[in-house]
């Protein structure tokens, strides 16, 4: 037996979608909540799968965790005395789990972490966490499938020029300074508003940072830090994929709960694409144009263009006014999923880390059975079955799962026309 998302079209995404916390935000709150003993709780919490993973992880870690969808929170009993073992069947389930890795070295002295998993979308190496780490006096190695680190008393502070702005590694570097003897200052750092978060929740724990928001992070480790209350940051790649499903689909959104200002560059390209956008009066509407242009997008690390909200640009052009060239600078292997876009009809011509992307009116796209291949890449094509004629089915309803809640049932109350199903094997 199989999940999956049935899509009927054509229908246009029109009417009210919130957005809660950001994924990308609260994995990593749940596991700087390590690096104080006590009960820290944070708020503003998405029910997605990829919560339920963290929390299991953190339990089998030593603490107690109470995660209610229903309210929105995650209560986490951190206690005095910690495990050091993140095991493979959960880190291989999501990648996040490797952020467990800095607040276990730093308060646990050593750390033991399956190498990560996660989706399909390219190489995420470690490097760089590792030679952070290495700066700040750890000792790691790599055996059995785990990387593993030690350190004799406490970590040191250091200065570490990142090679790259990794969001993964900047945010375990900026955990493990927290408890660190000294400064640390990071360069070259990641500058997203999740790294913001994470920092913010940091210093209300009672570690000194400056910075945030910048490419220079400078932590003073604190003797001890203290559990709080924390409120995530809104997810600013839930809110872009609302408005491209109006953009998409030729509809009209209101987008509650989301940061406008964290997604300034999104909204300057679907301006660009026709459509209309009011952020006015604390309010965040797109409207989408009947159809819409074609544009040119590069992703690059933030402020740039998210590599997450890639496959929406694809998946417009797919149905836009002319030819558009979308090029992926952070993951390599994210274009795996234009072979199921071109199921559906889409002209799709990968050169190397560039797509090209001839559009055709939506009604010449027709719906057809596709895999979702990573959370952000079924989304997209579940929005593009929305402005296609016929049925689209998605399968690989899981990965879906782990980014968005509520995905069904929040687009069919804005009018889209899709449910899930449980069907049959193949035997």
């Amino acid at each position: 037996m199989e999940e999956k998302i049935e899509v009927h079209g054509p229908t246009k995404v029109s009417g009210v979608l919130p957005v809660s916390g950001a994924k990308n935000s609260v994995l990593k709150l749940m596991a700087a909540a390590l690096l104080a003993a006590g009960e820290s709780t944070i708020t503003n919490v998405p029910e997605i799968q990829d919560v339920t993973i963290m929390a299991e992880l953190l339990r089998r870690l030593g603490c107690t965790v109470r995660y209610d969808p229903a309210q929105q929170t995650v209560d986490i009993d951190v206690p005095e005395v910690l495990g050091h073992q993140a095991d493979y069947d959960l880190v291989r389930a999501m990648r996040a789990s490797i952020s467990v890795l800095g607040p276990l070295v730093a308060r646990c002295h050593r750390a033991e972490v399956a190498l990560p998993g996660g989706d399909a979308i390219g190489s995420r190496g470690l490097d760089m966490h590792r030679a952070g780490l290495e700066a700040m006096g750890a000792e790691l190695s790599i055996e059995k499938g785990f990387l593993r680190a030690s350190v004799a008393g406490n970590l040191r502070g250091t200065t570490y020029h990142l090679d790259y702005p990794s969001v993964g590694a900047t945010e375990n570097l900026m955990m493990a300074a927290a408890l660190a003897n000294g400064t640390t200052v990071l360069e070259n750092a990641a500058r997203e508003p999740e790294i913001v978060d994470i920092g913010r929740m940091i210093q209300a724990m009672g570690a000194h940072i400056d910075g945030l928001g910048t490419s220079t992070i400078t932590v003073e480790g604190a003797r001890k830090l203290h559990p709080v209350t924390h409120r995530t940051v809104p997810d600013r790649i839930v809110a872009g994929t609302w408005a491209f499903a109006a953009a998409v689909t030729g509809g009209r959104v209101e987008i509650q709960g989301a940061e406008p200002a964290h997604l300034t560059m999104v909204l300057e390209k679907l301006r660009a694409a026709g459509c209309t956008i009011d952020t006015s009066r604390g309010r965040f509407i797109v409207e989408g144009p009947e159809r819409p242009h074609a544009i040119n997008v590069s992703t690059l690390p933030y402020p740039g263009f998210p590599t997450d909200l890639q496959p929406f640009v694809v998946a417009l052009n797919a149905v836009a006014q002319g030819s558009g060239m979308v090029t992926e600078n952070v993951f390599e292997a994210r274009w795996g999923f234009t072979a199921e876009l071109e199921r559906l009809g889409a002209r799709v011509r990968l050169d190397g880390h560039h797509a090209r992307v001839d559009g055709l009116p939506a009604h010449q796209l027709s719906g057809a059975p596709v895999e979702a291949k990573d959370i952000r890449a079924g989304a997209a094509l579940a929005i593009v079955g929305m402005a296609a004629t016929g049925v689209t089915e998605v399968s690989g309803v899981a990965h879906i799962d782990r980014g968005y809640e509520h995905f069904v049932e929040r687009l069919s109350a804005a009018g889209a026309s899709v449910e899930r199903r449980i069907v049959g094997g193949l035997f």
